[in-house]
Protein backbone atom coordinates (compact mmCIF):
# COMPACT_ATOMS: atom_id res chain seq x y z
CA UNK A 1 0.00 0.00 0.00
CA UNK A 2 1.41 3.46 -0.89
CA UNK A 3 0.82 6.83 0.95
CA UNK A 4 -0.24 9.68 -1.23
CA UNK A 5 1.18 13.03 -0.80
CA UNK A 6 -1.56 13.93 1.31
CA UNK A 7 -1.77 10.94 4.10
CA UNK A 8 -0.79 13.00 6.78
CA UNK A 9 -3.82 15.84 6.53
CA UNK A 10 -6.27 12.83 5.76
CA UNK A 11 -5.14 10.83 8.34
CA UNK A 12 -5.89 13.24 11.14
CA UNK A 13 -9.07 13.79 9.77
CA UNK A 14 -10.25 10.52 9.17
CA UNK A 15 -12.31 9.69 11.94
CA UNK A 16 -13.87 6.88 10.72
CA UNK A 17 -10.71 4.97 9.84
CA UNK A 18 -12.76 3.93 6.35
CA UNK A 19 -10.10 3.16 3.64
CA UNK A 20 -10.29 1.32 0.46
CA UNK A 21 -7.16 0.28 -1.62
CA UNK A 22 -7.38 2.35 -4.83
CA UNK A 23 -4.41 1.67 -7.37
CA UNK A 24 -2.09 0.69 -4.64
CA UNK A 25 -2.79 3.98 -2.33
CA UNK A 26 -4.74 4.14 0.78
CA UNK A 27 -8.18 6.15 -0.30
CA UNK A 28 -10.60 7.46 2.23
CA UNK A 29 -13.63 5.66 1.41
CA UNK A 30 -15.78 8.21 4.30
CA UNK A 31 -14.11 10.75 6.66
CA UNK A 32 -16.79 10.14 9.38
CA UNK A 33 -19.56 7.21 9.90
CA UNK A 34 -21.70 8.93 7.82
CA UNK A 35 -21.11 10.14 4.29
CA UNK A 36 -23.95 12.37 3.78
CA UNK A 37 -22.26 15.24 4.93
CA UNK A 38 -19.26 14.90 2.24
CA UNK A 39 -22.15 14.20 -0.45
CA UNK A 40 -23.88 17.26 0.77
CA UNK A 41 -20.99 19.25 1.06
CA UNK A 42 -20.33 18.47 -3.12
CA UNK A 43 -23.95 19.47 -3.79
CA UNK A 44 -24.03 22.67 -1.57
CA UNK A 45 -20.93 23.95 -1.00
CA UNK A 46 -17.66 22.23 -1.83
CA UNK A 47 -15.75 18.97 -1.67
CA UNK A 48 -11.71 18.17 -1.93
CA UNK A 49 -10.65 14.88 -2.78
CA UNK A 50 -7.25 13.51 -3.40
CA UNK A 51 -7.34 11.53 -6.68
CA UNK A 52 -3.80 10.85 -6.70
CA UNK A 53 -3.93 7.07 -7.22
CA UNK A 54 -5.08 8.25 -11.25
CA UNK A 55 -2.81 7.14 -13.32
CA UNK A 56 -0.92 9.75 -15.13
CA UNK A 57 1.06 9.79 -18.19
CA UNK A 58 3.15 12.70 -20.27
CA UNK A 59 2.88 12.00 -23.93
CA UNK A 60 5.51 14.27 -25.85
CA UNK A 61 7.27 14.59 -29.12
CA UNK A 62 6.48 15.80 -32.83
CA UNK A 63 3.72 12.82 -33.57
CA UNK A 64 2.08 12.89 -30.23
CA UNK A 65 -1.00 14.26 -31.36
CA UNK A 66 -0.78 11.99 -34.78
CA UNK A 67 0.13 9.01 -32.36
CA UNK A 68 -2.81 9.69 -29.42
CA UNK A 69 -5.20 10.07 -32.19
CA UNK A 70 -4.56 6.74 -33.33
CA UNK A 71 -4.83 5.16 -30.14
CA UNK A 72 -8.10 6.53 -28.25
CA UNK A 73 -11.72 7.18 -30.36
CA UNK A 74 -11.53 10.98 -30.09
CA UNK A 75 -9.58 12.81 -33.01
CA UNK A 76 -6.93 14.46 -31.04
CA UNK A 77 -5.43 16.39 -33.51
CA UNK A 78 -8.71 18.91 -33.39
CA UNK A 79 -7.84 19.32 -29.16
CA UNK A 80 -6.94 22.80 -29.01
CA UNK A 81 -3.63 23.91 -26.45
CA UNK A 82 -5.24 24.47 -23.04
CA UNK A 83 -8.28 21.80 -23.80
CA UNK A 84 -9.47 18.78 -22.28
CA UNK A 85 -11.37 15.88 -24.07
CA UNK A 86 -12.82 12.36 -22.38
CA UNK A 87 -12.19 9.70 -24.51
CA UNK A 88 -11.83 5.80 -24.69
CA UNK A 89 -9.89 3.37 -26.56
CA UNK A 90 -10.47 0.30 -27.85
CA UNK A 91 -9.26 -2.74 -29.23
CA UNK A 92 -9.34 -4.01 -33.00
CA UNK A 93 -12.57 -5.53 -32.30
CA UNK A 94 -14.52 -1.34 -31.23
CA UNK A 95 -14.69 -2.85 -27.62
CA UNK A 96 -13.20 -0.34 -24.63
CA UNK A 97 -10.63 -1.28 -23.16
CA UNK A 98 -10.66 1.74 -20.79
CA UNK A 99 -11.54 5.56 -20.73
CA UNK A 100 -10.09 8.79 -19.32
CA UNK A 101 -8.85 12.23 -20.44
CA UNK A 102 -6.47 13.86 -22.81
CA UNK A 103 -5.34 17.41 -21.77
CA UNK A 104 -3.21 19.28 -24.50
CA UNK A 105 -0.97 21.46 -22.75
CA UNK A 106 1.15 22.23 -25.62
CA UNK A 107 1.08 21.67 -29.04
CA UNK A 108 3.46 18.56 -28.50
CA UNK A 109 2.69 17.92 -25.08
CA UNK A 110 -0.44 16.02 -23.59
CA UNK A 111 -1.19 14.84 -20.22
CA UNK A 112 -3.41 11.63 -20.18
CA UNK A 113 -5.05 10.58 -16.91
CA UNK A 114 -7.07 7.30 -16.59
CA UNK A 115 -8.47 4.60 -13.63
CA UNK A 116 -6.24 1.66 -14.19
CA UNK A 117 -2.52 1.16 -15.98
CA UNK A 118 -2.18 1.76 -19.79
CA UNK A 119 1.36 1.86 -20.04
CA UNK A 120 1.82 -0.80 -22.06
CA UNK A 121 -0.99 -0.51 -24.28
CA UNK A 122 0.25 3.20 -24.84
CA UNK A 123 4.03 1.84 -25.58
CA UNK A 124 2.25 -0.87 -28.17
CA UNK A 125 1.30 2.13 -30.64
CA UNK A 126 4.48 3.89 -30.42
CA UNK A 127 6.58 2.18 -33.63
CA UNK A 128 6.62 4.85 -36.28
CA UNK A 129 5.94 7.35 -34.49
CA UNK A 130 8.37 10.32 -32.96
CA UNK A 131 6.63 10.46 -29.86
CA UNK A 132 7.78 9.27 -26.15
CA UNK A 133 5.12 8.00 -23.05
CA UNK A 134 6.45 9.07 -19.68
CA UNK A 135 4.83 7.19 -16.71
CA UNK A 136 4.54 9.83 -13.87
CA UNK A 137 1.86 8.27 -11.46
CA UNK A 138 4.01 8.72 -8.39
CA UNK A 139 6.11 11.90 -9.50
CA UNK A 140 2.10 14.21 -10.05
CA UNK A 141 -0.03 15.32 -7.04
CA UNK A 142 -3.68 15.60 -7.65
CA UNK A 143 -6.69 16.78 -6.02
CA UNK A 144 -10.42 17.44 -7.19
CA UNK A 145 -12.31 20.62 -5.73
CA UNK A 146 -15.79 20.02 -6.51
CA UNK A 147 -18.73 22.08 -5.82
CA UNK A 148 -20.71 25.41 -6.55
CA UNK A 149 -18.37 27.46 -4.79
CA UNK A 150 -15.51 25.63 -6.20
CA UNK A 151 -14.61 28.58 -8.69
CA UNK A 152 -14.30 31.28 -5.36
CA UNK A 153 -12.32 28.86 -3.16
CA UNK A 154 -9.53 27.94 -5.69
CA UNK A 155 -9.43 31.52 -7.10
CA UNK A 156 -8.46 33.19 -3.29
CA UNK A 157 -6.10 30.32 -3.00
CA UNK A 158 -4.12 31.11 -6.83
CA UNK A 159 -2.33 33.75 -7.58
CA UNK A 160 -3.40 32.96 -11.18
CA UNK A 161 -7.01 34.07 -12.78
CA UNK A 162 -8.58 30.97 -13.10
CA UNK A 163 -12.05 32.27 -13.01
CA UNK A 164 -12.33 32.62 -16.90
CA UNK A 165 -11.46 29.02 -17.80
CA UNK A 166 -14.38 27.29 -19.93
CA UNK A 167 -15.48 23.82 -19.21
CA UNK A 168 -12.89 21.48 -20.08
CA UNK A 169 -9.98 23.67 -20.26
CA UNK A 170 -6.54 23.48 -18.93
CA UNK A 171 -3.74 25.93 -17.25
CA UNK A 172 -0.65 26.54 -15.94
CA UNK A 173 -1.44 28.44 -12.23
CA UNK A 174 0.03 29.06 -9.19
CA UNK A 175 -1.84 27.93 -5.54
CA UNK A 176 -0.18 29.56 -2.28
CA UNK A 177 3.30 30.28 -4.53
CA UNK A 178 3.44 26.67 -5.72
CA UNK A 179 3.02 25.74 -9.31
CA UNK A 180 0.36 23.50 -10.81
CA UNK A 181 -1.61 22.90 -13.85
CA UNK A 182 -5.55 23.19 -13.04
CA UNK A 183 -7.91 21.85 -15.01
CA UNK A 184 -12.16 22.38 -15.44
CA UNK A 185 -12.92 18.99 -14.87
CA UNK A 186 -13.91 15.83 -12.20
CA UNK A 187 -16.20 13.48 -11.40
CA UNK A 188 -18.78 14.68 -9.94
CA UNK A 189 -20.91 16.23 -12.64
CA UNK A 190 -21.19 19.78 -10.30
CA UNK A 191 -18.91 22.79 -11.15
CA UNK A 192 -15.50 21.85 -10.21
CA UNK A 193 -11.46 21.66 -10.85
CA UNK A 194 -8.56 19.25 -10.73
CA UNK A 195 -5.16 20.30 -9.40
CA UNK A 196 -2.22 18.47 -10.44
CA UNK A 197 1.67 19.56 -9.05
CA UNK A 198 4.33 17.59 -7.90
CA UNK A 199 4.86 16.04 -4.62
CA UNK A 200 6.79 18.63 -2.92
CA UNK A 201 4.19 21.17 -3.20
CA UNK A 202 1.31 19.08 -2.46
CA UNK A 203 0.69 19.63 1.70
CA UNK A 204 1.10 23.62 0.92
CA UNK A 205 -1.82 22.99 -1.66
CA UNK A 206 -3.68 21.01 0.31
CA UNK A 207 -3.41 23.33 3.50
CA UNK A 208 -4.14 26.80 1.17
CA UNK A 209 -7.13 25.68 -0.48
CA UNK A 210 -8.47 24.23 3.49
CA UNK A 211 -7.46 27.42 4.64
CA UNK A 212 -9.24 29.46 2.11
CA UNK A 213 -12.59 27.00 1.58
CA UNK A 214 -13.07 27.28 5.52
CA UNK A 215 -15.08 30.47 4.89
CA UNK A 216 -17.17 28.31 2.12
CA UNK A 217 -17.91 25.11 4.01
CA UNK A 218 -15.78 23.14 2.18
CA UNK A 219 -15.16 19.17 3.80
CA UNK A 220 -12.50 16.92 2.64
CA UNK A 221 -14.35 14.12 0.84
CA UNK A 222 -14.18 10.23 0.29
CA UNK A 223 -14.99 7.68 -2.57
CA UNK A 224 -18.10 6.95 -1.22
CA UNK A 225 -19.55 10.78 -1.83
CA UNK A 226 -17.49 10.69 -4.88
CA UNK A 227 -19.50 7.50 -6.03
CA UNK A 228 -22.83 8.94 -5.44
CA UNK A 229 -22.03 12.05 -7.29
CA UNK A 230 -21.13 9.90 -10.15
CA UNK A 231 -24.20 8.02 -10.57
CA UNK A 232 -26.65 10.87 -9.91
CA UNK A 233 -24.52 12.49 -13.37
CA UNK A 234 -24.47 9.69 -14.87
CA UNK A 235 -20.77 8.69 -15.39
CA UNK A 236 -19.54 5.07 -16.04
CA UNK A 237 -17.29 3.29 -13.90
CA UNK A 238 -14.66 0.67 -14.84
CA UNK A 239 -14.80 -2.76 -13.39
CA UNK A 240 -18.42 -2.24 -12.16
CA UNK A 241 -20.98 -0.53 -15.21
CA UNK A 242 -18.26 -1.95 -17.74
CA UNK A 243 -15.28 -4.44 -17.82
CA UNK A 244 -11.71 -3.67 -19.48
CA UNK A 245 -11.65 -5.35 -23.13
CA UNK A 246 -8.33 -6.71 -22.24
CA UNK A 247 -9.93 -8.24 -18.93
CA UNK A 248 -13.39 -9.19 -19.53
CA UNK A 249 -13.48 -13.91 -19.60
CA UNK A 250 -15.62 -13.70 -22.19
CA UNK A 251 -16.77 -12.27 -25.53
CA UNK A 252 -20.26 -10.99 -23.79
CA UNK A 253 -18.62 -8.59 -21.32
CA UNK A 254 -17.31 -6.74 -23.44
CA UNK A 255 -19.18 -3.27 -24.28
CA UNK A 256 -18.70 -0.48 -27.28
CA UNK A 257 -18.19 2.91 -26.33
CA UNK A 258 -21.94 2.87 -28.51
CA UNK A 259 -23.10 0.60 -26.12
CA UNK A 260 -21.95 2.72 -22.76
CA UNK A 261 -23.57 5.84 -24.43
CA UNK A 262 -20.14 7.38 -25.35
CA UNK A 263 -20.71 7.36 -29.17
CA UNK A 264 -20.84 10.91 -28.90
CA UNK A 265 -16.63 10.85 -28.21
CA UNK A 266 -16.29 8.98 -31.55
CA UNK A 267 -14.83 11.03 -34.15
CA UNK A 268 -14.94 8.39 -37.13
CA UNK A 269 -14.34 9.91 -40.37
CA UNK A 270 -10.56 10.68 -39.78
CA UNK A 271 -7.13 9.02 -40.55
CA UNK A 272 -7.51 5.20 -39.40
CA UNK A 273 -7.11 4.44 -35.56
CA UNK A 274 -7.47 1.33 -33.57
CA UNK A 275 -11.31 0.12 -33.72
CA UNK A 276 -12.18 1.97 -36.53
CA UNK A 277 -13.32 -0.43 -39.17
CA UNK A 278 -15.70 -2.20 -36.33
CA UNK A 279 -17.22 0.69 -35.22
CA UNK A 280 -18.14 1.80 -38.26
CA UNK A 281 -19.87 -1.23 -38.86
CA UNK A 282 -21.43 -0.87 -35.62
CA UNK A 283 -22.96 2.48 -35.97
CA UNK A 284 -24.37 1.34 -39.39
CA UNK A 285 -26.15 -1.80 -37.50
CA UNK A 286 -26.59 -0.25 -34.28
CA UNK A 287 -25.73 -1.30 -30.75
CA UNK A 288 -27.22 -4.05 -29.31
CA UNK A 289 -27.31 -2.77 -25.85
CA UNK A 290 -27.38 0.80 -24.31
CA UNK A 291 -26.68 2.01 -20.81
CA UNK A 292 -29.88 3.56 -19.42
CA UNK A 293 -30.66 5.53 -16.34
CA UNK A 294 -33.52 3.95 -14.31
CA UNK A 295 -35.83 5.66 -11.91
CA UNK A 296 -36.76 3.28 -9.66
CA UNK A 297 -40.49 3.55 -8.28
CA UNK A 298 -40.52 5.23 -4.44
CA UNK A 299 -44.25 4.37 -4.11
CA UNK A 300 -44.48 0.44 -5.12
CA UNK A 301 -41.03 0.42 -3.08
CA UNK A 302 -42.58 1.53 0.46
CA UNK A 303 -45.64 -0.86 -1.04
CA UNK A 304 -43.65 -4.01 -0.05
CA UNK A 305 -42.38 -2.81 2.94
CA UNK A 306 -45.62 -1.95 4.19
CA UNK A 307 -47.01 -5.07 3.29
CA UNK A 308 -44.16 -6.94 5.23
CA UNK A 309 -44.81 -4.92 8.12
CA UNK A 310 -41.58 -3.12 7.89
CA UNK A 311 -40.37 0.97 7.44
CA UNK A 312 -38.79 1.35 4.21
CA UNK A 313 -35.19 -0.18 4.39
CA UNK A 314 -32.83 1.09 1.55
CA UNK A 315 -29.01 1.03 2.14
CA UNK A 316 -27.67 4.61 2.14
CA UNK A 317 -24.19 3.74 0.74
CA UNK A 318 -24.09 3.04 -3.69
CA UNK A 319 -24.21 -0.16 -4.46
CA UNK A 320 -22.14 -1.79 -7.01
CA UNK A 321 -23.90 -5.45 -7.69
CA UNK A 322 -25.79 -6.77 -10.46
CA UNK A 323 -29.32 -6.63 -10.42
CA UNK A 324 -31.53 -8.52 -13.08
CA UNK A 325 -34.27 -6.60 -14.75
CA UNK A 326 -37.06 -7.84 -16.40
CA UNK A 327 -39.66 -6.89 -19.40
CA UNK A 328 -42.93 -8.33 -17.14
CA UNK A 329 -43.63 -8.16 -13.42
CA UNK A 330 -44.00 -12.34 -14.05
CA UNK A 331 -39.91 -12.17 -14.40
CA UNK A 332 -39.98 -13.89 -17.52
CA UNK A 333 -38.04 -12.19 -19.81
CA UNK A 334 -35.13 -10.67 -19.02
CA UNK A 335 -33.68 -7.68 -20.85
CA UNK A 336 -30.85 -6.39 -19.03
CA UNK A 337 -29.01 -5.63 -15.40
CA UNK A 338 -28.83 -3.08 -13.41
CA UNK A 339 -24.93 -2.87 -12.89
CA UNK A 340 -25.02 0.31 -9.71
CA UNK A 341 -27.23 2.40 -7.98
CA UNK A 342 -28.13 4.42 -5.28
CA UNK A 343 -30.46 6.17 -3.24
CA UNK A 344 -30.22 9.99 -4.23
CA UNK A 345 -30.82 12.48 -0.97
CA UNK A 346 -30.78 15.44 -3.24
CA UNK A 347 -33.41 14.13 -6.15
CA UNK A 348 -34.94 11.87 -3.70
CA UNK A 349 -35.32 9.37 -6.00
CA UNK A 350 -33.59 5.21 -5.77
CA UNK A 351 -31.86 5.66 -9.15
CA UNK A 352 -29.19 3.39 -10.82
CA UNK A 353 -27.46 2.61 -14.07
CA UNK A 354 -28.03 -0.22 -16.39
CA UNK A 355 -27.28 -2.18 -19.63
CA UNK A 356 -30.62 -2.63 -21.13
CA UNK A 357 -30.91 -4.22 -24.59
CA UNK A 358 -31.67 -1.76 -27.17
CA UNK A 359 -35.17 -2.40 -28.37
CA UNK A 360 -36.18 -1.72 -24.12
CA UNK A 361 -33.65 1.28 -24.13
CA UNK A 362 -36.13 3.78 -25.25
CA UNK A 363 -36.99 7.01 -22.47
CA UNK A 364 -39.82 6.23 -20.55
CA UNK A 365 -40.23 2.38 -20.99
CA UNK A 366 -41.33 0.64 -17.69
CA UNK A 367 -39.40 -2.09 -17.11
CA UNK A 368 -39.12 -4.22 -13.65
CA UNK A 369 -36.51 -4.07 -11.20
CA UNK A 370 -35.82 -7.19 -8.74
CA UNK A 371 -35.93 -5.98 -5.34
CA UNK A 372 -35.37 -7.73 -2.39
CA UNK A 373 -37.94 -7.40 1.13
CA UNK A 374 -37.24 -9.89 3.85
CA UNK A 375 -35.57 -12.50 1.86
CA UNK A 376 -38.32 -12.76 -0.56
CA UNK A 377 -37.60 -11.70 -4.64
CA UNK A 378 -40.31 -8.48 -5.87
CA UNK A 379 -40.85 -6.61 -8.55
CA UNK A 380 -40.78 -2.81 -8.84
CA UNK A 381 -41.50 -0.54 -11.77
CA UNK A 382 -38.75 1.33 -13.28
CA UNK A 383 -38.31 3.91 -15.45
CA UNK A 384 -35.55 4.22 -18.54
CA UNK A 385 -34.34 7.29 -19.28
CA UNK A 386 -31.05 8.77 -19.78
CA UNK A 387 -28.52 7.89 -17.46
CA UNK A 388 -27.63 11.37 -16.42
CA UNK A 389 -29.65 12.26 -13.39
CA UNK A 390 -28.55 15.40 -12.65
CA UNK A 391 -26.71 18.11 -14.45
CA UNK A 392 -26.79 21.86 -12.84
CA UNK A 393 -26.11 24.56 -15.05
CA UNK A 394 -23.21 25.86 -12.83
CA UNK A 395 -21.07 22.97 -14.64
CA UNK A 396 -20.65 24.88 -17.36
CA UNK A 397 -21.35 28.25 -16.24
CA UNK A 398 -19.47 31.11 -16.58
CA UNK A 399 -19.16 34.16 -14.01
CA UNK A 400 -20.29 37.23 -15.27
Amino acid sequence: MVKSPFFARQMALCKSMRWKLWSGFYAVDSYRVQHELEYFAVRSAAGLLDVTPLCKYRVYGKDSAAFLAQVVVRDITRLQVGRVAYTCWCDNDGKVVGDGTVMRRGESEFFVTTTDPCYDWLCAFLPGYEAHVDEVTDQVAALALQGPYAREILQAAAETDITRMRYFATQAATISGCPAWVSRTGYTGDLGYEIWTDHAFALRIWDALMATGADYALRPIGLMALDMCRLEAGLVLKHVDYHSAIHALIDARKSSPYELSLGWTVHLDRIPFNGQAALRREKESGPRWALVGLDIDWSETEALYTKAGLPPSLCTEPWRTSVPVYRDAARQHQVGYATSGTWSPLLKKNIALASIRAGHAAPGTQLQFVLQVEHVHHSVTATVGPPRFFNPARKTSMPP
